[in-house]
């Protein structure tokens, strides 16, 4: 396999990472506000919406990569 065919695989694969820390940093973020840490709770729902904003081109990237040509 030529390493230009592992590029789509590997930035996948990081996307992947990606999604399943968001989903662990949303279980603290839930917890931490269950503690009463409202503000910091907020500030981290900030810093996901920055993975909710970029998810849909990171997707419609990685489709385009992984079309044959």
């Amino acid at each position: 396999m030529p390493n230009s065919d592992l590029l789509p695989s590997l930035l996948s694969k990081i996307n992947e990472n990606q999604l399943a820390l968001e989903a662990a940093i949303m279980e603290l973020t839930s917890w931490v506000e269950r503690q009463g840490g409202v503000e910091i709770a907020d500030n981290m729902r900030e810093a996901l919406d920055t993975i909710d904003r970029n998810e849909e081109f990171i997707k419609l990237t990685l489709a385009v990569l992984m079309t044959p040509e």
